[in-house]
């Protein structure tokens, strides 16, 4: 396993993060307890998850993961600093979570301490906003139209942003929290957080993990260039596209007990023409590389200049393996002409 830093943290991370959104609903407490200590076995000592979580997320499935990750944490206290321990506070929009309000100093305080108790542990490694308190370019609302920049009051949102830093200060000072990130931000969010804490001297963001992979690669190059320069770790989330990139859903197939046979809070809004497309000709070109699908669109993400760890997810013990697996491939310079060729066909499919 090899490991990278974790932006300006002083922490190194390995390049696979184990994700956990799943244990809770298409998994059980035993599966999440095999995966934690094969991830561990081979040599991942970094674990995501968030309060929201499991998924699809609910009033009954809410706090669920942390749960059995707190489950595992209390009969497994002697690892626990083995572990870089990542959470996240859930924005607004959820009406069961703090009655769908913004993030505020108040609300990452009350967070913080829920998710200490569910974890069972007196500290969190990297604490991260789950998304931002304004709407952003993320989850297919990238294109134009869509979202209108110039009904965002700048002021308020700095001044919440000034707000919320204070809130994860509280945090860091009561020794709650080691390091902050952000999740589904854009370029303008991370340069406010970072100006925003010089300027006060609060907590810097140390990361931010949005979703990247093959079929979604709108973050190349603006924002992975920001995240290099300004010291800041780029953890792409769903490296193969919520399963697309598997060929698992391909001619519209529904694998029994797969993601997209769950109701998707978002919809299936992966599942386009073009997606479908991009898919096979990637599937076709792993196989004629002796490798899976999965594994060529992850081994892809992590030889992106500027990506620090990829978050994987498995509801199956063969899945893990083949996923973290991939971390060991390095896709020669003829396969990344191949896949480039397809890319640039299929830049942003959905």
């Amino acid at each position: 396993m090899q490991y990278s830093p974790l932006g300006s943290s002083g922490v190194n991370v390995s390049r696979v993060c184990l994700g956990s959104m799943t244990w809770g609903v298409q998994n059980t407490q035993r599966d999440a307890d095999d995966q934690i200590a094969y991830a561990l076995e081979r040599g991942v000592n970094f674990i995501d998850t968030a309060e929201m979580y499991a998924v699809p997320p609910s009033p009954e499935t809410y706090g669920k993961t942390e749960q059995i990750i707190g489950d595992w944490l209390s009969r497994n206290q002697q690892k626990r600093s083995d572990i870089v321990l990542a959470t996240k506070v859930a924005g607004n929009g959820l009406s069961w979570v703090r009655e769908g309000g913004d993030i505020t100093r108040q609300a990452v305080i009350e967070a913080v301490d829920n998710s200490l108790k569910r974890l069972q542990t007196d500290y969190i490694d990297l604490y991260q906003l789950h998304w931002p308190n304004r709407s952003t370019p993320h989850f297919a609302r990238q294109w134009p139209g869509i979202l209108k920049f110039s009904d965002v009051n700048t002021q308020a949102h700095q001044a919440g942003m000034l707000d919320i830093l204070e809130g994860l200060n509280d945090c860091v000072k009561a020794g709650k929290i080691k390091h902050c990130g952000l999740s589904d931000d854009t370029p303008w969010g991370i340069s406010q957080f970072v100006s925003l804490a010089k300027e006060h001297n609060l907590p810097r963001m140390v990361s931010i993990q949005n979703e990247f992979s093959l079929a979604h690669a709108k973050d190349w190059p603006y924002l992975i260039e920001q995240c290099v320069h300004e010291d800041i770790a780029y953890l792409p989330w769903s490296p193969l596209a919520a399963g697309l990139l598997t060929g698992k859903y391909l001619e519209g197939a529904r694998p029994k007990g797969s993601r997209w046979s769950f109701a998707q809070r978002n919809g299936i809004f992966r599942d386009t023409p073009n997606a479908q497309q991009a898919t096979k000709l990637y599937a076709e070109l792993a196989h004629a590389n002796n490798m899976t699908p999965a594994q060529l669109a992850l081994a892809w993400c992590n030889q992106v200049d500027g990506v620090t760890s990829s978050i994987i997810g498995a509801t199956t013990m063969a899945q893990l393996k083949e996923d973290i697996d991939a971390f060991n491939i390095t896709l020669n310079d003829e396969t990344l002409t191949s896949i480039g060729t397809i890319f640039k066909n299929y830049p942003m499919p959905y």
